[in-house]
Parts: C-alpha cells; sequence; structure tokens
C-alpha cells in the first residue's frame, strides 16, 4: 500500500513539473514564433516523460532544447530553455548511477552548437558563448549538485550499512571475550568446587572404615562418598565442555603478591601495595584477573614504563588500580590492542556486580575496579559509540561528501571562467582583425572592384557590429560589415558597410547604434 502512494505522488509531481514548464514555455514564447512554442512543448513533454525511467534520454532531450539559444530572436533570450535545463539536469543527476553519459552528452551538445551558432546566430561565436554559458550554469550546475546529493545518499547507505557490519563484528568479538572469560570462571569453579568435593569424599571415606559406627551410619557415609564422587566427575564433564582451550596455568587461588612477583622478575617496574584480605574468593578472583590482565598490558604496549599497583578491601567492597606512566621509547610497534583482554575484565568485573573504568591517564594508562562483596552481577551495556570504528568509517564518508559539494560549487565556476577567458580572446582578436582605418574608407569609391579594395580590407568581418541604426541596403547587394574605429568597451558600437553587386563597390556607410 504504501509503494502504491509513492507511485502515485511521483505521478502527481512529474505531472505538476510538467505543466509548470509548459506554462513557462507559453509565457515565454507565446506571440513569437509558432515553430518555438512547438518545439519547447515537445521538449518538456519528452523530458518530464523519460526522467524517471530513462534519465539518460530526458538530460539529451533538454540539453538538445539548448540548441534554440543561437537562434536569432532580436533582443530576447528563450528564457524556458534555462528552466527545462535546470529542472531535468538535476533530475537526472538524481537517477543516473554513472556520470560519464550525461557528460558526454554535454559535450555532444557543446559541440554541435558551433556549426549551428555560425550558420543561423547573428552574433555566430558570441552567440555560441551564451548558450555555452546557459549550459554550464543551467546544465552542469545542477547536475554536479544532483550528483553531490545523490552521492551523499549512497555513501550514507553504504556507510550506514558498513556501519552495522562493524558493529556486528565488533558485538561478536567482544561476545567471544566474554564467553572466554566464563568460560576461565567456569574453570575456576571446577578446579575450587572440585577440590572441595575430592576433600569431602575423602573425609566420607575415613568416616566409612571409622570404628564405633553402626551399618546404617557406613551405609550413609559410604552414600556421601560416593555422591561426592559423583558430584565432582559430574562437574568435570559439565566444566570442561565450556573449556575452549588448554585448562588455566595461573593457580586457582591465585596469590597477588606472587603474580607481582613474577611480574618485577619479568622486568617490570612495579610499586605494589596490595591488602586484598577482606575479599570473597570470587572478588578476590576478579581482582587477581585485572592486576593480571593490566600488567600483560603494560607489558605488551608500555615497555619499560613503571607501574603503580594498589589494592584495597573493606567489609563492604575491593578496589584495585593499575596505573603506567607514559613508555620512554614508546609503544611496541604492531603491538596494536585488540581490546579483547579488556572486554573479557569488563565482564569478569560485571559478573561480580562491579566497575571497570580504564583509559588513558597523563600520557600512560589507568585501570581501575569497584567490587562490591555482595553485589548480583550488574546489568550488559554496550560499547561506546565513540570508541567505534564504524563511526569513524562513517565520517570518512562524510568528508567524501563534503568534498563532492566542494566539486559541485568549483567546477562550473571554473569552466565559466575558463568559457570566459576563450571568448573573451577570440572576442579581441576577431574585434582588431576586422578593423579598417578611416583613411582606407576615406580613398573607397563607389565602382570600384572588390578585387582592387581586397589589399585595403581587414582579414577578417566585424561580428559584433550596431543592431540598429543601419540604412536598408541596395536590392540585389551583398554586404560587407568593418570596425569603424570605436574601442570595444564602448556598448555604442559603429561599423563601416561595404555593398557590393557583381563584384563592384555600389554603396559605403557608417553606422552605428546610436545613430538617429
Amino acid at each position: 500500500m504504501r509503494e502504491v502512494t509513492k507511485r502515485r505522488w511521483r505521478v502527481v509531481l512529474d505531472v505538476a513539473l510538467g505543466l509548470f514548464l509548459a506554462f513557462i514555455v507559453v509565457t515565454d514564447a507565446v506571440g513569437e514564433r509558432t515553430w518555438e512554442l512547438v518545439a519547447g512543448l515537445v521538449v518538456v513533454a519528452g523530458s518530464v516523460a523519460t526522467a524517471r525511467r530513462h534519465p539518460t534520454v530526458s538530460l539529451g532531450i533538454a540539453l538538445v532544447g539548448t540548441l534554440a539559444v543561437p537562434f536569432p530572436y532580436g533582443d530576447r533570450v528563450p528564457v524556458w530553455t534555462v528552466f527545462v535545463l535546470v529542472a531535468m539536469s538535476y533530475q537526472a543527476a538524481l537517477r543516473m548511477p554513472r556520470a560519464r553519459p550525461g557528460l558526454l552528452i554535454g559535450g555532444a551538445v557543446a559541440l554541435v552548437g558551433v556549426p549551428v551558432s555560425l550558420l543561423v546566430a547573428p552574433d555566430g561565436l558570441g552567440d555560441w558563448a551564451s548558450m555555452m554559458a546557459i549550459l554550464v550554469f543551467a546544465g552542469l550546475s545542477p547536475w554536479l549538485l544532483g550528483r553531490y546529493v545523490r552521492m551523499r545518499g549512497e555513501l550514507a547507505r553504504s556507510g550506514w550499512r558498513r556501519a552495522e557490519e562493524m558493529e556486528s563484528r565488533q558485538r561478536l568479538v567482544g561476545d567471544r571475550a566474554r564467553l572466554r572469560e566464563r568460560a576461565r570462571i567456569a574453570s575456576d569453579m571446577h578446579d575450587s568446587l572440585g577440590h572441595e568435593l575430592s576433600l569431602i569424599a575423602v573425609r566420607a571415606a575415613a568416616l566409612e572404615v571409622a570404628g564405633g559406627l553402626d551399618d546404617a551410619q557406613r551405609d550413609a557415609a559410604a552414600q556421601l562418598r560416593t555422591s561426592a564422587a559423583t558430584a565432582t566427575e559430574r562437574l568435570r564433564e559439565i566444566i570442561g565442555v565450556l573449556r575452549e582451550d588448554a585448562a588455566p596455568v595461573e593457580p586457582v587461588q591465585g596469590d597477588l603478591d606472587e603474580l607481582i612477583s613474577r611480574a618485577r622478575a619479568s622486568g617490570l617496574l612495579i610499586d605494589a601495595g596490595v591488602d586484598s584480605s577482606l575479599a570473597p574468593p570470587m572478588v578476590a578472583r576478579a581482582a587477581y584477573r585485572v592486576v593480571q590482565e593490566s600488567l600483560t598490558n603494560v607489558a605488551k604496549h608500555a615497555p619499560g614504563a613503571a607501574a603503580t599497583v594498589r589494592v584495597t578491601s573493606t567489609d563492604s567492597e575491593t578496589r584495585v588500580s593499575v596505573v603506567n606512566v607514559a613508555p620512554p621509547a614508546g609503544p611496541l610497534p604492531g603491538a596494536a590492542s585488540g581490546k579483547v583482554g579488556l572486554i573479557g575484565l569488563r565482564e569478569r568485573v560485571r559478573l561480580v556486580g562491579g566497575t571497570l573504568r580504564t583509559g588513558p591517564r597523563a600520557g600512560g594508562f589507568a585501570v581501575t575496579a569497584t567490587l562490591p562483596h555482595d553485589a548480583a552481577p550488574a546489568e550488559e551495556t554496550p560499547e561506546a559509540a565513540e570508541d567505534s570504528t564504524s563511526a569513524r568509517a562513517l565520517e570518512l564518508a562524510r568528508r567524501d561528501v563534503r568534498r563532492s559539494l566542494i566539486y559541485a560549487v568549483t567546477i562550473p565556476l571554473a569552466l565559466f571562467g575558463v568559457l570566459l577567458a576563450v571568448s573573451g580572446i577570440a572576442f579581441l582578436y576577431q574585434w582588431n582583425s576586422s578593423e579598417l582605418p578611416a583613411a582606407a574608407y576615406d580613398r573607397m569609391r563607389t565602382g570600384q572592384a572588390r578585387a582592387d579594395l581586397a589589399p585595403q580590407l581587414p582579414e577578417h568581418q566585424r561580428a559584433a557590429r550596431p543592431t540598429r541604426g543601419e540604412p536598408p541596403p541596395p536590392p540585389g547587394a551583398a554586404c560587407e560589415y568593418y570596425g569603424a574605429g570605436r574601442s570595444w568597451l564602448n556598448d555604442d558600437y559603429a561599423a563601416y558597410r561595404l555593398c557590393f553587386v557583381d563584384g563592384k563597390l555600389v554603396s559605403k556607410d557608417w553606422f552605428s547604434e546610436g545613430a538617429k
């Protein structure tokens, strides 16, 4: 139902756009040439009808419509081509998967416009330059803006897909680390509880053979021994399934002083203060793991750095702090952190209801944990968004989009500058090479042959000549126009006109736009 509604709204928008552009064409071309009105309506209908399914064709039709610009309209410029080109270029860029077809069509229209301007336009290359200006600002600029909007949408969608993939991968890594930590805890439970159950079985066996017991008591002791042995075997089987690797080599009841001594023997500089006498076994084990993982990270990522270890216990909680200063020679090359150990530590601390904080401090790194003695496991919390690799990837995608917006603004301006420079150079060359000296004009007499006058005539005729004030030419005469000494900065142009019939000069005139 939603798709049907979207489709209907698209049709409504297309019809509204077509009616608006048709209104512009009728308003601009009514009362002028009939062919212009018909051509404009055909361009609007064709470009709007093909805009969604065939955006390349729609863009081509709108670009072909700009070829109407060089045609002589007097002082009027066909505005409808600008409106059609802006709307269709933007929509085509939104829907075209590739940029090359649009660029090829635009280049082809620009090249075709050269002979069209030379054949039908009164100002030749000047009118072609006007058409090119419309192509750049009404065609290329909206097209680049549409490409920017399309690229922004694509990059945003691909960025979010990448973010979701990375977040899923990160969650998998975190889940695996948490499961491994839970397996370690299960292994600890097996070793400690198995030891206690074994002691119970031994004592039950001793009780079974002790003197002074009747048969019922001996049977009860035997059943107790059998149950303890069975529980030990069941515990071993269940916990063994949870183990993904070999059993841990560190002692079950890990001694912090012994751990710190071994770390010092390996070369670490440690200032320690440990008091965990009031911590319950699970809390003591969690404290042991925090210190163990923190010292491992110091040895791996901050070689040579001094570390401070503080473990304090009260009746209600145990606090652990491991802080290292900045390494004197920097971190080891290639020793990038995967953060798996910290994820495991966070899971270990969470299961005893505690909190773990990690982060840089004074150029080094600090790990602090608060472990309550009688608390339920805390709720799981997602990883911080600022630490997510996907967030950085998304920021890079946004940077690419901003760069494409800069291109959309600077490229049309640069092209317009190049077009203006080339047109200006061509105009000045044509202006200077079409100047007829006043002395040569005064020496010319009617009746002279064109061939006799040729050595005095300039290389080119004047293209930018007055559009008003020209006297009627003689019947059947072929007239030539040359510059009359006015500066190109003066918009009140003047020109010499030489009219020939059968190769002979029949009239010569000077006229300007300001002439009455």
